[in-house]
């Protein structure tokens, strides 16, 4: 029988083959890589830890379905959602044997060659469930019992792995709206894992969104405050924040198309505000309520203390067809040029200058970090830049990331690693690609004279896991609920 191809992981990988260099980088490496995994932004279901006995079902399930890195490369070579088991909006029929699904991935597997996508699988099948074989359509079906195999067993749960990948603290992202079940339950149960929420208030602050007017009937409920007007949907937004904060969240998240700000009085926010609730409000609304909202919720920050961070730049679901027969988060998000600096300005000239606020600013758009994001950290003390997002989230766009941020703006700037990512099982790979990034690039500081070997071992700690916690305040566990 022939031996089937080996997955292979060097010691070495990702480090510059100068021996100098590498012997430096992996002396680096060694000092973060066992360290504790800080995990203060993503998208991991909170469900997956409220039930003790939760299971990820089927591989497919776990691996596949839910993770649109995977499924829009597939979609770009022509293979169709459906045959991928993506359920639809309209409950049309899609492949429903998570097996043939699998077989699909497996012999595409050679797509994500050269692909963070296919960097993290490969880690990720290797170290998390010991799959030797490389993936490909002749080891998929031994592959997958594998895998089955590890689901089942109890040390498979999600709290064990947890506890098993080192996790000191991760956050998920949940609506305003959210009455936070999930969060309480975890709370409630014992466990000593930490799971803190995140305020995601985009669906009712962004007036333009779909469902809006429901989206704001749901905060009054949730609120206990009916909101009818602007100044009861600001109280309803402060009282959610609250109540955030007692559930444990040190940190809010918000996404705009642009990073426009503007200080509405209130009698222009409150009118926008109505015709919103009319169904009247314009393009032109949108964009000034969000802006205005921007700076309304640094003012929050700077009462309550919440870590305030900006995601813009993003074309939400670019491909109608997509996102109307799947909705969205399907893989259909496409980055847009995004100017910061004159953007900005209302927002940081009234609370840029204050201590008490931390504003972390990610981009789509790299061209802006030097040009614009480090200039803004390296001045304002609010401003702090977030980590490569999304698509620069791989070793290039760290390294592009680090040589274009760390000059201006300094390493003290910024604030580490986040894993942004709904696939729970990926999370240890995904920390790891970015230890071992910082190390190569603190190495090539070192070897060239920039600084010494004792301030580069500083820099690595902080990169890996010190810059996080500070960042987004993870200090002791609340007391529980």
């Amino acid at each position: 029988m022939k031996k089937r191809p080996k997955s292979v992981l060097p010691d070495d990988r990702y480090f510059d083959p100068n021996p100098q260099h590498k012997k430096t980088a992996q002396h680096l490496y060694s000092l973060v890589a066992d360290l504790p995994l800080v995990c203060p932004h993503g998208h991991v279901d909170p469900r997956l830890f409220a039930d003790p006995d939760y299971s990820f079902g089927t591989p497919t399930e776990l691996l596949l379905i839910p993770d649109h890195y995977i499924f829009r490369m597939l979609y770009s070579q022509g293979i169709p959602l459906e045959k991928l088991g993506i359920p639809r909006r309209d409950g049309g029929q899609v492949e429903q044997d998570h097996r043939r699904i699998w077989q699909i991935f497996a012999e595409n597997f050679y797509l994500f060659r050269g692909t963070p996508t296919g960097t993290w699988l490969t880690h990720e099948l290797h170290s998390v469930f010991g799959v030797e074989d490389k993936l490909s359509g002749e080891s998929a079906q031994d592959i997958y019992d594998q895998i089955a195999a590890r689901l089942a067993s109890p040390e498979f749960r999600p709290r064990k792995l947890f506890e098993q990948f080192n996790i000191e603290v991760l956050c998920t992202t949940d609506a305003a709206t959210d009455p936070l079940d999930h969060h309480r339950a975890i709370r409630q149960s014992g466990w000593g894992g930490r799971i803190r929420p995140t305020f995601r208030p985009d669906a009712v602050v962004n007036i333009d969104t779909p469902n809006w007017r429901q989206n704001i009937e749901a905060l009054s409920e949730v609120s206990g405050s009916e909101v009818t007007n602007y100044r009861t949907f600001i109280r309803a937004l402060e009282n959610r924040r609250a109540y955030f904060k007692e559930m444990g969240a040190t940190a809010t998240d918000h996404a705009a198309l642009t990073a426009y700000t503007e200080e509405l009085s209130e009698r222009e926010a409150e009118a926008i505000f109505r015709r919103a609730l009319k169904g009247q409000a314009t393009t032109e609304d949108a964009i000034r309520f969000t802006g205005h909202m921007l700076m309304e919720n640094a003012r929050m920050s700077i009462e309550d203390g919440l870590v305030m961070q900006f995601h813009p730049g993003s074309y939400r679901n670019h491909n109608p067809l997509i996102f109307e027969r799947f909705g969205p988060d399907k893989g259909g998000d496409i980055p847009i040029r995004t100017e910061f600096t004159r953007n900005l300005r209302p927002l940081l000239n009234k609370y840029g200058h204050d201590p008490r606020l931390t504003l972390i600013l990610f981009t789509l758009d790299e061209t802006t970090y030097a040009r614009e994001l480090a200039p803004l950290a390296g001045h304002y003390p609010a401003v702090k830049l977030g980590p490569p997002w999304w698509f620069h989230d791989s070793l290039n766009g760290m390294k592009r990331y680090f040589d274009q941020v760390i000059e201006t703006a300094g390493l003290y700037n910024t604030v580490g690693f986040n894993d942004d990512t709904r696939a729970f099982p990926s999370i240890p790979a995904r920390h790891d690609l970015w230890r071992r990034a910082s190390a190569n690039w603190i190495a090539g500081l070192v070897v060239r004279g920039i600084v010494d070997l004792t301030d580069a071992e500083e820099m690595v700690q902080d990169a890996a896991y010190r810059l996080a916690k500070r960042a987004y305040k993870f200090h002791a566990e609340p007391d529980q609920a």
